[in-house]
């Protein structure tokens, strides 16, 4: 079987700042890839890549077993995409959204709706679906870019902070649609500072810091079975240790150095 996702020696510049170094690595299908890192790794950078929305420097880019081109958009039918921050078209419906989404995947326009509704349903968020999405609140918003990104059931999904806004009991059904979605052959490769979520759902996880893979592989291969938690073990490998001080000398500065006992 094809190998999902496939990056071998990618590096990418903006002028003369190196955002990529040489990144390489290689994801199964069925597989949960948790892909963690301080803002400016280069995280957001390597997605767009591989969704063709900027181009490499160098280095090859393969989904499904596919070179990725950029004169042949047709592996992008593959891909289930939910950026940390989108525009959507704010004047449509959620309903008239999700149909537009579903026919430009080329789904009928028929079949776009009655999957968006039936899946809307599941979600809770039925009751909204003819409202404008102007309206909605930040955790609906989220639901439509989820529901948008598996229309037309992709084979390899990429979520960036997918639980952005959602209340407790929705994050509990979107992590259990995720393990769904890994029995059924789907690849998964999920960006998130959730780091217990991140621990929790990942089959691997895959650190970038300063453009270069520090870390790659289970959460008990890359801790080396230490006792330990994925929060600890990003602080220490990407070397942030003064979140005490850092918040202590804030709050001294909002309270003018004042404490109380």
């Amino acid at each position: 079987m094809a190998v999902a996702i496939a990056l071998t020696n990618v590096q990418k510049s903006f002028g003369a700042k190196q955002v990529l170094k040489d990144v390489s690595f290689s994801i199964e299908p069925g597989t949960i890839v948790g892909y963690i890192g301080p803002n400016g790794a280069g995280k957001s950078t390597t997605v767009k890549i591989i969704l063709g929305l900027l181009t490499q420097d160098a280095g090859t880019i393969e989904l499904m077993g596919q070179p990725v081109r950029p004169d042949d958009p047709s592996y992008k039918q593959h891909i289930g995409y939910v950026p940390e921050s989108a525009d959507v078209f704010d004047a449509l419906t959620a309903r008239e959204y999700l149909t537009l989404i579903g026919q430009l995947y080329g789904l009928s326009e028929q079949d776009a709706e009655d999957k968006a509704v039936a899946l809307a349903g599941i979600v809770g968020l039925a009751p909204a679906l003819d409202r404008r999405i102007t309206a909605y609140s930040k955790g609906m918003r989220q639901l439509v870019l989820i529901i948008a990104s598996l229309l037309h059931d992709p084979d390899v999904l990429f979520w960036d902070e997918p639980l952005n806004g959602l209340d407790a009991n929705t994050v509990l059904v979107i992590e259990e649609i995720l393990v769904e979605l890994k029995k059924r052959g789907k690849t998964i490769f999920y960006s998130s500072h959730i780091m217990d979520v991140v621990q929790k759902l990942s089959d691997r996880i895959i650190l970038l810091n300063d453009g270069q893979v520090q870390a790659d592989g289970t959460f008990s291969a890359i801790t080396n079975g230490a006792d330990t938690n994925l929060q600890e073990l990003f602080n220490e490998l990407t070397g942030f240790a003064e979140h005490g001080e850092k918040a202590k000398a804030f709050v001294d500065i909002v309270t003018g150095g004042v404490g109380h006992e």
